[in-house]
């Protein structure tokens, strides 16, 4: 599932991309995909092993573009060790929700963005998530767990605070809201008729993407879309 419009975040051949809090890898796989030199950073050592065991074999199955390479890094993504202006494109997806010194990681997101280079942050949408933290507690409790609920505005404000010119933002994922929804009014560990139906429809829309789920999807997210993602640019000439 991938949440970052590759459309509105260009990356090609030659392009260095970090994608930090990477996970289980989807931003990272469609970058390599394109031909970019990625570096998928997270402070999951079990997750990277796995984003390293797929890089490998997207390159034996010619599923790389020419040019392309990824690679992994572990660490902490309030203080990351690689060098000012390393990078032209940086992402950071469903991660700023987990980090208590969220603003500390929005600073060294800017601080290895190359000058003119794009950055794309994606985070829970406010009411969304509002309705899952009021119908459950354990959805949001657990450890590693959502540390706040993001207002756009109060996003934005933060980027913009560490040196970041706004582009542009969107809403997706409108049909997982309803889903999340049904989970923490039955319980996140739990599982009922409605939930695995809803999940059954989810798989079969992300492995056949049908254009009636696709139009649907994309006339709701602007009223029910689960995540927000903000565009925005490092000042200066470059990528």
């Amino acid at each position: 599932m991938i949440t970052i419009d590759f459309d509105r975040f260009p990356v090609m051949p030659g392009i260095s991309v970090l994608d930090v809090g990477c996970g289980q890898g989807r931003h990272s796989f469609e970058a390599l995909r394109r031909g970019a030199a990625v570096t998928a950073f997270d402070s999951s050592e079990s997750d990277l092993a796995d984003v390293k065991t797929m890089f490998g074999a997207m390159e034996l199955e010619g599923e790389v573009a020419i040019g392309g390479q990824g690679q992994v890094r572990h660490g902490d993504a309030r203080a990351m060790e690689f060098p000012d202006a390393t990078f032209d494109r940086v992402i950071a997806a469903e991660v700023l929700e987990h980090i208590h010194e969220d603003v500390d990681a929005m600073r060294e997101i800017a601080r290895v963005t190359k000058p003119g280079g794009l950055v794309a942050v994606s985070v829970p949408r406010w009411w969304p998530e509002k309705v899952c933290w009021s119908l459950s507690d354990e959805y949001h409790e657990v450890e590693g767990g959502h540390v706040r609920i993001y207002r756009q505005s109060q996003l934005t404000e933060r980027l913009k605070s560490v040196g970041l010119d706004i582009l542009g933002s969107q809403h997706k994922h409108a049909l997982h809201s309803p889903y999340w929804w049904l989970k923490c009014a039955v319980g996140t560990d739990a599982e009922n008729a409605a939930t695995k139906a809803y999940h059954r429809m989810l798989v079969w829309d992300l492995m056949k993407a049908p254009k009636l789920t696709r139009w649907s999807e994309a006339a709701l997210n602007p009223l029910l879309g689960k995540s927000v993602v903000i565009y925005a640019r490092k000042p200066g000439n470059g990528s």
